[in-house]
Protein backbone atom coordinates (compact mmCIF):
# COMPACT_ATOMS: atom_id res chain seq x y z
CA UNK A 1 0.00 0.00 0.00
CA UNK A 2 1.16 3.58 -0.91
CA UNK A 3 1.84 5.64 2.11
CA UNK A 4 0.88 9.74 1.89
CA UNK A 5 4.47 10.23 2.17
CA UNK A 6 5.51 8.18 -0.52
CA UNK A 7 2.22 9.54 -2.73
CA UNK A 8 3.59 13.11 -2.53
CA UNK A 9 6.63 12.15 -3.07
CA UNK A 10 5.65 10.90 -6.70
CA UNK A 11 3.41 13.11 -7.40
CA UNK A 12 6.17 15.91 -7.14
CA UNK A 13 8.53 13.79 -9.17
CA UNK A 14 5.58 13.46 -11.93
CA UNK A 15 5.37 17.49 -11.35
CA UNK A 16 9.25 17.58 -12.10
CA UNK A 17 9.30 15.31 -15.11
CA UNK A 18 6.51 17.20 -16.67
CA UNK A 19 8.32 20.91 -15.92
CA UNK A 20 11.50 19.35 -17.31
CA UNK A 21 9.59 17.68 -20.73
CA UNK A 22 8.09 21.49 -21.41
CA UNK A 23 11.23 23.01 -20.66
CA UNK A 24 12.97 20.92 -23.50
CA UNK A 25 10.03 21.62 -25.44
CA UNK A 26 10.15 25.09 -24.77
CA UNK A 27 14.34 25.11 -25.71
CA UNK A 28 13.58 22.78 -28.99
CA UNK A 29 10.67 25.32 -30.34
CA UNK A 30 13.53 28.10 -29.27
CA UNK A 31 16.21 26.34 -31.18
CA UNK A 32 13.77 25.61 -34.51
CA UNK A 33 12.94 29.56 -34.24
CA UNK A 34 16.61 30.90 -34.30
CA UNK A 35 17.48 28.16 -37.08
CA UNK A 36 14.70 29.83 -39.19
CA UNK A 37 15.57 33.87 -37.91
CA UNK A 38 19.20 32.73 -38.68
CA UNK A 39 18.19 31.12 -41.87
CA UNK A 40 16.01 34.27 -43.06
CA UNK A 41 19.43 36.65 -42.01
CA UNK A 42 21.76 34.43 -44.00
CA UNK A 43 19.19 35.01 -46.96
CA UNK A 44 19.24 38.99 -46.51
CA UNK A 45 22.30 39.09 -46.17
CA UNK A 46 23.02 37.23 -49.06
CA UNK A 47 20.54 39.48 -51.42
CA UNK A 48 22.70 42.33 -49.68
CA UNK A 49 25.68 41.16 -50.72
CA UNK A 50 24.26 40.25 -54.66
CA UNK A 51 22.78 44.01 -54.51
CA UNK A 52 26.23 45.42 -53.64
CA UNK A 53 28.30 43.42 -55.65
CA UNK A 54 25.77 44.33 -58.66
CA UNK A 55 25.85 48.25 -57.86
CA UNK A 56 21.98 49.02 -56.43
CA UNK A 57 23.51 51.20 -53.93
CA UNK A 58 25.66 52.61 -56.17
CA UNK A 59 22.27 54.11 -58.20
CA UNK A 60 22.50 57.32 -56.39
CA UNK A 61 26.03 58.18 -57.24
CA UNK A 62 25.73 56.37 -60.93
CA UNK A 63 22.51 58.19 -61.72
CA UNK A 64 24.33 61.45 -60.12
CA UNK A 65 27.68 60.88 -62.71
CA UNK A 66 24.91 59.90 -65.38
CA UNK A 67 23.53 62.91 -64.94
CA UNK A 68 25.27 65.64 -67.31
CA UNK A 69 24.26 68.72 -65.55
CA UNK A 70 25.47 67.29 -62.23
CA UNK A 71 28.95 66.93 -63.59
CA UNK A 72 28.96 69.19 -66.20
CA UNK A 73 33.02 69.39 -66.53
CA UNK A 74 33.38 65.19 -66.18
CA UNK A 75 36.51 65.62 -65.23
CA UNK A 76 36.67 63.14 -62.29
CA UNK A 77 40.05 64.13 -60.61
CA UNK A 78 42.24 67.05 -60.49
CA UNK A 79 45.60 66.29 -62.51
CA UNK A 80 48.48 66.21 -59.42
CA UNK A 81 50.01 69.76 -60.19
CA UNK A 82 53.60 68.23 -61.08
CA UNK A 83 55.07 71.29 -62.97
CA UNK A 84 54.32 75.03 -63.74
CA UNK A 85 52.31 75.93 -66.83
CA UNK A 86 54.43 76.93 -70.32
CA UNK A 87 55.61 80.25 -70.76
CA UNK A 88 53.87 82.86 -72.55
CA UNK A 89 55.08 82.09 -76.25
CA UNK A 90 52.18 83.08 -78.52
CA UNK A 91 51.04 86.69 -79.92
CA UNK A 92 48.40 87.17 -77.47
CA UNK A 93 46.88 89.44 -79.83
CA UNK A 94 46.44 86.86 -82.54
CA UNK A 95 44.14 84.17 -83.47
CA UNK A 96 45.02 80.72 -83.79
CA UNK A 97 43.12 77.73 -85.38
CA UNK A 98 43.13 74.09 -83.70
CA UNK A 99 42.63 71.03 -85.87
CA UNK A 100 41.59 68.29 -84.80
CA UNK A 101 42.17 65.15 -87.20
CA UNK A 102 39.62 62.76 -86.11
CA UNK A 103 38.19 58.92 -86.83
CA UNK A 104 34.93 60.37 -86.80
CA UNK A 105 35.76 63.21 -89.45
CA UNK A 106 37.72 66.75 -88.84
CA UNK A 107 36.94 69.20 -86.31
CA UNK A 108 38.22 72.25 -86.47
CA UNK A 109 37.84 75.46 -83.88
CA UNK A 110 39.16 79.13 -84.01
CA UNK A 111 40.89 80.56 -80.94
CA UNK A 112 41.02 83.57 -79.52
CA UNK A 113 44.38 84.39 -77.67
CA UNK A 114 43.21 87.94 -77.18
CA UNK A 115 40.15 86.57 -74.83
CA UNK A 116 41.89 83.04 -73.57
CA UNK A 117 45.59 84.01 -73.40
CA UNK A 118 47.13 80.96 -71.16
CA UNK A 119 44.62 78.48 -72.94
CA UNK A 120 45.36 79.32 -76.04
CA UNK A 121 49.64 79.18 -75.22
CA UNK A 122 48.89 75.72 -73.24
CA UNK A 123 46.89 74.17 -76.00
CA UNK A 124 49.79 75.23 -78.65
CA UNK A 125 52.17 74.30 -76.47
CA UNK A 126 50.70 70.90 -75.83
CA UNK A 127 50.10 70.58 -79.81
CA UNK A 128 53.51 71.31 -80.90
CA UNK A 129 54.46 68.43 -78.68
CA UNK A 130 51.80 66.19 -80.11
CA UNK A 131 49.85 65.70 -76.47
CA UNK A 132 46.90 65.26 -77.91
CA UNK A 133 47.73 62.72 -81.34
CA UNK A 134 46.45 58.88 -80.89
CA UNK A 135 44.17 59.96 -77.71
CA UNK A 136 40.40 59.16 -77.22
CA UNK A 137 37.24 61.62 -76.84
CA UNK A 138 36.36 59.69 -73.88
CA UNK A 139 32.84 61.40 -72.71
CA UNK A 140 29.90 62.26 -74.89
CA UNK A 141 26.68 63.23 -73.29
CA UNK A 142 23.04 63.47 -74.85
CA UNK A 143 20.94 65.17 -72.24
CA UNK A 144 20.93 68.06 -70.08
CA UNK A 145 23.71 69.38 -71.65
CA UNK A 146 25.23 67.82 -75.13
CA UNK A 147 29.29 67.44 -75.35
CA UNK A 148 31.96 65.49 -76.61
CA UNK A 149 34.55 65.72 -74.39
CA UNK A 150 38.43 65.05 -75.45
CA UNK A 151 42.11 65.93 -74.07
CA UNK A 152 42.78 63.37 -72.00
CA UNK A 153 45.62 61.19 -72.79
CA UNK A 154 44.39 58.68 -70.82
CA UNK A 155 41.28 58.65 -72.25
CA UNK A 156 39.32 57.75 -68.93
CA UNK A 157 38.60 61.22 -67.87
CA UNK A 158 41.53 61.48 -65.17
CA UNK A 159 44.24 62.71 -66.90
CA UNK A 160 46.32 65.76 -68.02
CA UNK A 161 49.51 67.38 -68.57
CA UNK A 162 50.49 67.93 -65.08
CA UNK A 163 49.63 71.53 -64.43
CA UNK A 164 46.54 73.64 -64.35
CA UNK A 165 45.88 76.95 -65.85
CA UNK A 166 43.81 80.01 -64.94
CA UNK A 167 40.08 80.31 -66.05
CA UNK A 168 39.29 82.69 -68.63
CA UNK A 169 36.56 85.13 -70.27
CA UNK A 170 33.75 83.00 -68.26
CA UNK A 171 31.95 86.13 -68.37
CA UNK A 172 31.66 86.13 -72.21
CA UNK A 173 28.22 84.15 -72.03
CA UNK A 174 26.70 86.29 -70.13
CA UNK A 175 24.69 87.30 -66.94
CA UNK A 176 23.85 84.07 -65.45
CA UNK A 177 19.73 83.38 -64.86
CA UNK A 178 18.03 82.47 -61.51
CA UNK A 179 19.44 79.04 -61.66
CA UNK A 180 22.81 80.34 -61.68
CA UNK A 181 23.59 78.79 -65.21
CA UNK A 182 24.21 80.41 -69.20
CA UNK A 183 24.04 78.46 -72.12
CA UNK A 184 26.94 77.46 -73.74
CA UNK A 185 25.80 77.88 -77.14
CA UNK A 186 25.77 75.06 -80.19
CA UNK A 187 29.69 74.80 -81.69
CA UNK A 188 31.51 76.06 -78.55
CA UNK A 189 34.79 74.71 -77.03
CA UNK A 190 35.03 75.42 -73.72
CA UNK A 191 37.79 74.09 -70.93
CA UNK A 192 36.55 70.72 -68.68
CA UNK A 193 37.67 71.01 -65.04
CA UNK A 194 36.99 69.30 -61.89
CA UNK A 195 34.79 72.06 -60.37
CA UNK A 196 37.28 73.84 -58.54
CA UNK A 197 38.35 76.99 -60.11
CA UNK A 198 41.47 77.24 -61.71
CA UNK A 199 41.31 73.40 -62.34
CA UNK A 200 41.70 72.88 -65.90
CA UNK A 201 44.41 71.20 -67.94
CA UNK A 202 44.19 69.48 -71.20
CA UNK A 203 40.11 68.32 -71.57
CA UNK A 204 37.78 70.23 -73.29
CA UNK A 205 34.37 69.90 -74.62
CA UNK A 206 32.60 70.35 -77.76
CA UNK A 207 29.28 71.55 -77.71
CA UNK A 208 26.96 70.50 -80.07
CA UNK A 209 23.86 71.71 -79.09
CA UNK A 210 23.00 74.59 -76.55
CA UNK A 211 23.77 73.59 -73.35
CA UNK A 212 22.75 75.17 -69.65
CA UNK A 213 26.24 75.18 -67.36
CA UNK A 214 27.42 77.50 -64.72
CA UNK A 215 29.87 80.37 -65.92
CA UNK A 216 32.65 78.33 -64.77
CA UNK A 217 34.30 76.78 -67.74
CA UNK A 218 36.48 78.92 -69.82
CA UNK A 219 35.13 79.44 -73.33
CA UNK A 220 38.07 79.40 -75.62
CA UNK A 221 37.00 78.55 -79.30
CA UNK A 222 34.41 78.40 -81.92
CA UNK A 223 33.58 75.30 -84.08
CA UNK A 224 33.43 75.52 -87.88
CA UNK A 225 30.20 74.07 -89.48
CA UNK A 226 31.81 71.51 -91.52
CA UNK A 227 33.16 70.31 -87.69
CA UNK A 228 29.86 70.83 -86.12
CA UNK A 229 28.18 68.01 -87.85
CA UNK A 230 30.84 65.69 -87.49
CA UNK A 231 29.93 66.10 -83.81
CA UNK A 232 26.02 65.74 -84.94
CA UNK A 233 26.91 62.29 -86.33
CA UNK A 234 28.88 60.74 -83.35
CA UNK A 235 25.85 62.24 -80.94
CA UNK A 236 23.11 60.55 -83.05
CA UNK A 237 24.75 57.26 -82.43
CA UNK A 238 24.53 57.69 -78.97
CA UNK A 239 26.98 56.66 -75.97
CA UNK A 240 28.39 52.89 -76.23
CA UNK A 241 26.23 51.86 -72.88
CA UNK A 242 22.74 52.84 -74.06
CA UNK A 243 22.73 56.05 -71.06
CA UNK A 244 22.60 59.70 -71.37
CA UNK A 245 26.50 60.27 -70.30
CA UNK A 246 29.43 57.77 -71.59
CA UNK A 247 31.84 57.04 -73.94
CA UNK A 248 30.55 57.30 -77.75
CA UNK A 249 28.92 54.53 -79.49
CA UNK A 250 30.92 55.91 -82.33
CA UNK A 251 34.83 56.09 -81.58
CA UNK A 252 36.35 59.10 -81.44
CA UNK A 253 39.96 59.23 -81.60
CA UNK A 254 41.95 62.38 -82.52
CA UNK A 255 44.85 61.04 -84.54
CA UNK A 256 46.47 64.68 -85.14
CA UNK A 257 46.11 67.71 -83.44
CA UNK A 258 47.68 70.79 -84.94
CA UNK A 259 47.68 74.44 -83.40
CA UNK A 260 48.50 77.44 -85.73
CA UNK A 261 48.34 80.94 -86.15
CA UNK A 262 45.91 82.54 -88.52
Amino acid sequence: MVTSDQRRRQLAREKYERQQKRRAEARQKSRKRMAVVGAAVAVVVAALVGLVAGGVFDKDKKDEAADPAATPSASAAPTPQQSPSPAMAIDAKAKYTFDLKTSAGDIKFEMDAAKTPQTVNSFKSLADKNFFDNTKCHRLTTSGIFVLQCGDPQGTGMGGPGYTIADENLDALGKPNETGQVTYPAGTVAMANTGKPGSGGSQFFLVYKDSPLPPSYTPFGKIDAAGLKVLEEVAKAGTDNGQTDGAPKTPVTIEKGTVTQN
